[in-house]
């Protein structure tokens, strides 16, 4: 690529019938101008170019570094919902177990309960039988113990 300076620089051979010198100069010198100002336009508009080429890349990379928080916020959120229902299943278990462990506990101390009941049922019974037995024997007692008294009594003893 020719520089403004390579254009400034240049020179022509001269011929008998050639271009007017002043002429050819002073449209060099010209051309030379506009180069000079479209090579340094070139050259800002490479630099801007360039610099937001940078900034495409570090948004480029904060993207890539959003994405990939996205993700992994996401598969821990996902990962904690799966923990959390796991637990959640855990705890329920863990609640039917123990209210297995107490409605069982509970039939056992209703089963205690029924034969103590029971038991109790029978020593009164027993007990019942013996106090009518005592009573019955007593009561015989006094019966023969009396008896006398009324055989005395019907004879006119008394």
């Amino acid at each position: 690529m020719l520089t403004p300076l390579d254009i400034e620089n240049k020179k022509f051979k001269k011929k008998i019938l050639g271009y007017s010198e002043e002429e050819v100069n002073e449209f060099l010198d010209k051309i030379t101008e506009s180069y000079e100002a479209l090579y340094k336009d070139n050259i800002e508009l490479k630099d801007k170019i360039g610099v937001l080429n940078e900034g495409i890349q570090h948004y480029k990379a904060l993207e890539d570094t959003l994405k990939n928080t996205l993700m992994v916020a996401q598969t821990t959120s996902e990962d904690m919902k799966k923990n959390a229902y796991g637990k959640a299943e855990n705890i329920i278990k863990e609640a039917e177990l123990k209210a297995s462990r107490m409605i069982s506990e509970a039939n056992q101390e209703v089963m205690k309960i029924k034969y103590e009941i029971e038991e109790l049922k029978k020593n009164y019974s027993v007990f019942k039988a013996r106090i009518e037995s005592q009573l019955m024997s007593q009561l015989e007692i006094m019966r023969t113990n009396h008896q006398p008294d009324e055989d005395k009594a019907e004879v006119g003893l008394l």
